[in-house]
């Protein structure tokens, strides 16, 4: 992906400082990318944005017409508007809030529950998403629901909200962990686990076989 460089504290190129943020995005809490490919910077903040931006860009992982297009950005903007009542209502009352309260935790935990519902009985008719084929809705889908289904986000959350049950999910959910492109996605910006894990920049390719944290160590 030449010349594009999201717009993160560890970015390096286009974006030369954290107080440059605020010229790509409304709030540095959100992602931006600056796209510097052609005669004048383009910025993009969000992730729906940046995903269609990049999957128009590059001719991938997005329709180019017609009802296949509609059907995965009805599911990206689906994420954009589900994922905060997991993350910010569910994740927040049941993992990060000082005090536990039942009504929220209930609350949310059912939405959640009835957001999974959803996305189960979709997958168990087709194997993405969207429908046949890999896409950017389901990029932007699992870090959350796929993340969650795995049990990798808000602690023994799985295991509350039953989540081995929505069968359909957890295959996605697999299916989609094995990709390569995803594993090595996991591994940028990554700043805990394992150190083989841990790609805290990425330039080029090669970074994944060179710049790991095992390999350059922790003061690199």
């Amino acid at each position: 992906m030449p010349n594009t460089t999201p717009g993160s504290s560890r970015s390096a190129t286009a974006i030369s400082s954290d107080r440059a943020l605020p010229r790509s995005t409304p709030t540095p809490k959100i992602p931006a990318l600056v796209d510097r490919s052609g005669p004048e910077p383009v910025r993009v903040f969000e992730s729906g944005a940046i995903l269609m931006h990049l999957a128009e860009k590059f001719g991938a992982f997005l329709p180019a017409s017609g009802p296949a297009r509609t059907e995965v950005i009805n599911w990206l903007m689906w994420q954009m508007g589900s994922a905060p009542f997991l993350g910010g209502g569910f994740g927040h009352f049941y993992v990060y809030a000082p005090e536990k309260y039942e009504y929220p935790i209930n609350r949310y935990a059912m939405e959640a529950k009835r957001q999974f519902d959803v996305l189960d009985r979709k997958l168990a008719k087709r194997p993405f998403i969207a429908g046949q084929d890999y896409s950017i809705a389901d990029m932007a889908i699992w870090p959350w629901y796929g993340n969650m289904a795995l049990g990798r986000a808000y602690g023994d959350a799985a295991t509350f909200l039953a989540l081995h049950e929505y069968e359909h999910v957890m295959d996605w959910a697999r299916r989609i962990d094995a990709r390569p492109g995803v594993r090595r996605g996991r591994m940028v910006n990554r700043t805990s686990g394992e150190p083989h894990e841990q790609l805290w920049e990425r330039h080029a390719a090669s970074d994944f076989q060179t710049r790991t944290r095992d390999k350059i160590g922790e003061n690199a």
